[in-house]
């Protein structure tokens, strides 16, 4: 049986700012810039949080679904670092504004920018083992960055964003390799957000952590899988992003390992094979749990398919856990990924200057984990309500009443 990702989208925030005036404003080396390979990054406003986000990623794909096929959906997985209370995950809002099926299966997963991988390859196994026979999962990576340190060059990667996988053995999207899977794990301090409000790591421990789990994650996949050349066995790769030059000395790193070519040929089978997977992610920054996802959409949406390809994945997450996986696109994967126009979507965010940007990063710190009774007030951002959410039907914020989230349509 074929199982894999029947549906994708991908929701990138309602604003964003340019990566260039970051670095202007911040005093940052303007030489560093360029090593970023990074554009733009997305900024969430304080009706948005990781609940609205997700939901508002999925609902594209449940409002295509007939009500038969909705409520074969019995599993959902929220994947998050972003979690609004202890106890309570929010997959239990995701389920209810989504109207699913309360014969539903609902719980959430935390392993940093893995989280989104663990949930499809639960649901995946889930779907394969037929334990409930034609049923769909629903697996949704949301995540917000709680707190951009200004003046730091974390600040301008650092963005906001939710994918949203429907699983099921029609993997319109992706048809996974069932079984072909390398991963690699161990306990490092190399990121964390040990406060609501706190995000650390150090950069270049974290570099030498995604570095070594993507080797050693490739190596356990190949001693699964007879005949594994990292050349020649994958048309194209899509690597976990926390920005696109990290993930292109990542590749240079595997090609230099694995394969014979010439140094002067590392771009050029950058260019072919990953370059596409870059692009969306150059646009919207780290989304954490969903970044692999989006480089995922990023491939297909930017590719020619007309046979099918074979993809190689990996996916890492602080801390930490890794894994590797590959899978099957095909055309029917760019056709129905197209519906969700992601790219336009991603084109209607309202440009932010510094000053907007500054002021954002204050609000949404007033709407972070903990928060008792709240009520909306859109008045320092209305431009930015009324331009990307007045009348869209996007899921907003309203209020918080005694801990107890609050959410209308637009």
């Amino acid at each position: 049986m074929s199982v894999g990702i029947e549906a994708l989208n991908f929701y990138g925030g309602s604003a964003f700012i340019d990566i260039r005036t970051i670095f202007e404003n911040r005093e940052l080396n303007i030489s560093r810039f360029n090593n970023l390979m990074m554009y733009k990054k997305s900024v969430g406003v304080p009706c948005e949080d990781v609940v609205t986000n997700a939901v508002n990623a999925a609902k594209p794909i449940i409002d295509k679904l007939s009500e038969s096929e909705k409520n074969k959906i019995e599993l959902l997985i929220t994947c998050s670092e972003s979690g609004i209370d202890f106890g309570k995950s929010i997959s239990t809002y995701v389920h209810e504004y989504l109207g699913l099926s309360k014969n539903c299966r609902l719980f959430e997963i935390k392993q940093a920018c893995y989280g989104g991988t663990a949930g499809l390859q639960m649901a995946s196994c889930f779907i394969e083992s037929q334990a409930s026979k034609g049923a769909k999962a629903l697996v949704i990576a949301s995540d917000v960055a709680r707190a951009a340190v200004k003046y730091t060059y974390g600040e301008p990667s650092q963005a906001v964003g939710a994918a949203a996988m429907l699983i099921s053995n029609k993997p319109d999207i992706l048809e996974l390799d069932f079984g072909a899977n390398g991963y690699y794990g161990y306990e490092v301090m190399d990121s964390c957000r040990p406060k609501p409000d706190i995000e650390l790591g150090e950069s270049d421990l974290s570099l030498l952590s995604y570095l070594d789990c993507l080797e050693q994650c490739y190596i356990a996949y190949k001693e699964k899988v007879e005949g594994v050349d990292f050349r020649e066995t994958f048309d194209y790769l899509v690597f976990h992003t926390p920005f696109p030059g990290m993930v292109k000395g990542a590749h240079r790193k595997m090609i230099r390992e694995f394969s014979d070519l010439k140094s002067s040929e590392f771009d050029i089978d950058f260019n072919n094979r990953m370059e596409p997977s870059i692009r969306y992610c150059q646009q919207v920054g780290n989304v954490y749990s969903a970044s692999v996802y989006l480089a995922l959409s990023s491939l297909i949406d930017n590719i020619e398919i007309n046979s099918p390809k074979r993809i190689g994945i990996f996916s890492y997450g602080s801390g930490c856990s890794s894994e590797f996986y590959s899978g099957i696109i095909t055309a029917n994967s760019k056709r129905k990924l197209a519906v969700m126009k992601i790219e336009e979507n991603l084109s209607n965010r309202y440009e932010l200057t510094i000053e907007e940007y500054d002021k954002l990063l204050d609000l949404n710190l007033e709407w972070i984990f903990g928060i008792k009774d709240k009520v909306m007030d859109m008045s320092a951002a209305s431009h930015i309500y009324d331009k990307f959410f007045k009348g869209k039907g996007l899921l907003v914020l309203k209020e918080i009443k005694d801990y107890h989230r609050e959410y209308v349509w637009s």
